[in-house]
């Protein structure tokens, strides 16, 4: 009687053992290796080998500016936007009002490789549209 209760102690501790080894790992995974992203050779959907698709954020590796007819928004460039003036913030809302919204992810992306900053409104209006064409 005694060996069979030993044995399932054992198995059992090192069930617990494997568990919390498998949980630690993962932990330190999530929090040492950087999200990787890929990007989409078309607009169909991602490749589904990453955690994070290009698609699905507003990273993108490749430095290939696309212009949205804003070229004039190059002048702010490397101002942050707590020092625009208010001619410079209209200007970027301006952009923002005419555009659509199947083409904000891909302007924002733009605005980020350009180093142009969005003014704090403009930014959250454009983070809530990428979230929701994400969830579509």
């Amino acid at each position: 009687m005694i060996p069979l209760i030993l044995f399932i102690t054992l198995g059992l501790t090192i069930l617990i053992l494997f568990e919390w080894r498998a949980r630690k790992k993962a932990k330190n995974t999530d929090e040492t290796e950087p999200l990787r992203t890929t990007p989409v050779a078309d607009d169909s959907g991602c490749c589904g080998q990453h955690l994070v698709c290009e698609r699905e954020t507003l990273l993108q590796t490749n430095a290939e500016i696309i212009y949205y007819d804003d070229e004039e928004l190059d002048a702010l460039s490397g101002i942050p936007y707590t020092e625009y003036t208010a001619e410079q913030a209209e200007q970027i809302r301006e952009v923002f009002r005419t555009m659509q919204e199947k083409d904000v992810p891909g302007w924002v992306r733009s605005l980020q490789l350009r180093n142009i900053q969005l003014p704090a409104d403009v930014r959250e209006e454009a983070l809530l549209i990428v979230v929701e064409r994400r969830n579509k």
